[in-house]
């Protein structure tokens, strides 16, 4: 399966469009729009798709996120952050175009963001990013952009996967986790397409 996008370049940065932030005083707010996807050269034994949009690169400590005269240190642990989770995409589906699933900022997040007929989205994890936050906690389904700690001493990686699966539905509802998502495909990706792009807030750093 071949996944290609008119957004993104896959090794190259992502352009601020579709990303949460971007750089500003220190940074301000960006496009936030979903970007254009499509697959093609799919197995004949595929019957839906899941997509699945994930940072690798995320501190796993926050002491420092953020932080004005620090730095996220190179050698700290990183661990996922997600950024977009949908399934039971429809076979016939095979391309969503730029902005089709939704752009710009929404406070307390997209209750409801349109997706593929049929499908579901899941939670991406600015649901738990916000919590505590007066202005901005809520429950954020469907896509939201990069937006990397503006002191990070390194580019993050965005990894935008395309799985197809070999049964027509799986058994979840809207505002499923990763964990839940990788817990029913598993035994079920017949393939899997991936472009990963780049991002970073930090003028230093070269994404």
């Amino acid at each position: 399966m071949r996944l290609k996008s008119d957004s993104i370049e896959n090794g190259k940065p992502i352009p601020a469009t579709y990303a949460f932030m971007e750089i500003g005083e220190p940074i301000k707010p960006a496009g936030n729009v979903t970007p254009h996807l499509a697959w093609t050269e799919v197995p004949g034994t595929a019957k839906s798709f899941a997509i699945a949009v994930i940072d690798t690169d995320v501190p796993s400590k926050a002491d420092d996120v953020n932080v004005e005269g620090r730095e996220v240190p190179r050698t700290l642990p990183r661990v996922e952050f997600v950024h977009w989770l949908m399934a039971n995409i429809p076979l016939e589906c095979r391309e969503l175009g730029e902005g089709a699933c939704g752009e710009g900022i929404v406070a307390r997040g997209k209750k409801d963001p349109v997706g593929a007929p049929g499908s579901v989205q899941g939670l991406n994890s600015y649901t738990g990013w916000f919590k505590g936050d007066r202005d901005m906690e809520g429950h954020y389904h469907g896509y939201d952009g990069p937006c990397p700690p503006w002191n990070d001493s390194i580019a993050h990686h965005y990894h935008f996967h395309v799985y197809a699966l070999d049964v027509d539905t799986v058994p979840l509802e809207n505002g499923f986790s990763l964990a839940e998502l990788r817990d029913v495909i598993k035994g079920h990706v017949v393939d899997e397409a991936v472009i990963t792009g780049t991002y970073s807030l930090n003028p230093k750093v070269k994404a």
